[in-house]
């Protein structure tokens, strides 16, 4: 196990329904099944964080509502750390409706943040020294600003790498970048936040320029069918996709921010971290759900050893 990763960032219940097909403006498709679940962008990458072996705890704010349960019930049952675990008593559990098409594996999310987008100043104070003694501090931006920006501040004060997955994409100060050792975004969010059409290993090049020369020290964006790429500015790799059968891609970026993590904490350089990242997210994909789809140790590790020889 590695050295310990804090993943502040945002729970919410996942209603995930299925169908042929995804709706346009307007129509009504019938569904064949719906599944409720623990999800939200933090929770996912702390689950596949730890189910990949790495010592992680979660930050994060839910109500006291049914949904709050569904997300203590779950952490207890996958044996992680509840004791960060923020309360709201104000603020219902964030939910998010998930449509996925069973044909071609592809979905539409819509977030409501809830509790998690009411993190107050007290709260990112209480779960100070967890941060100053954390080795990795992951963020994404699914929860609100403000207090994401001060749980960076505190990182960054203490010396602790910070990684930022800029999910769902949002326009970043320029001196809160300036703090992130790594950037994560898929090419979507790349071009969002930097102007450039990710396309190719060359487009995904000039997107991380962008973030370089805005003060991020390291890039990895996730493309897709095309595969993931990696630059520390010196060195860049665009890693092929991993060939599976995908059945939901749900959850395959927090998947691959999940592994990452992990590989970083065990001292892997960013291009070794970033296989990992990979067979994380291909794994993931293979499977229906959010967290209940981010893999195992073995078999992340049986996928690494078949396709990357480490």
């Amino acid at each position: 196990m590695g050295k310990p990763i804090v993943v502040f960032g945002s729970f919410v219940v996942d209603l995930t329904g299925r169908c042929k097909g995804l709706p346009v403006p307007g129509q009504t498709l019938m569904g064949s099944s719906f599944k409720m679940g623990a999800g939200g962008k933090g929770s996912n990458q702390a689950v596949a964080a730890h189910r990949a072996g790495a010592d992680v705890t979660l930050v994060t704010k839910i109500g006291k509502d049914v949904f709050g349960n569904v997300a203590m019930d779950f952490y207890k049952g996958e044996g992680m750390n509840t004791e960060h675990i923020l309360f709201d008593d104000e603020r219902e559990t964030g939910i998010a409706l998930i449509m996925v098409d069973e044909v071609s594996a592809q979905n539409e999310i819509l977030v409501v943040s809830g509790a998690c987008g009411n993190i107050t100043p007290e709260d990112v104070e209480s779960c100070r020294a967890l941060i100053e003694n954390a080795s990795i501090l992951l963020v994404q931006l699914e929860v609100n600003f403000d207090a994401l920006y001060r749980a960076i501040d505190i990182a960054h004060a203490a010396g602790v790498r910070i990684v930022l997955n800029p999910a769902p994409a949002a326009e970043i100060p320029p001196e809160v970048l300036k703090k992130i050792d790594i950037v994560t975004p898929n090419e979507t969010e790349a071009q969002v936040l930097t102007g450039v059409e990710v396309k190719t290993k060359e487009d995904a090049e000039r997107a991380a320029k962008v973030f370089m020369d805005k003060g991020v020290k390291n890039v990895v964006i996730t493309m897709g069918a095309l595969g993931a790429f990696a630059t520390d500015g010196k060195k860049s790799e665009l890693l092929p996709r991993l060939k599976v059968d995908a059945i939901d891609t749900t959850g395959a970026g927090d998947a691959f921010n999940g592994g990452f993590v992990m590989a970083l904490s065990e001292g892997r350089d960013l291009f070794e971290a970033l296989r990992y990242g990979n067979a994380t997210g291909a794994l993931s994909v293979t499977k229906k759900g959010t967290a209940p789809s981010m893999p195992s140790r073995g078999e992340i590790d049986r996928m690494v050893e078949e396709n990357y020889h480490i």
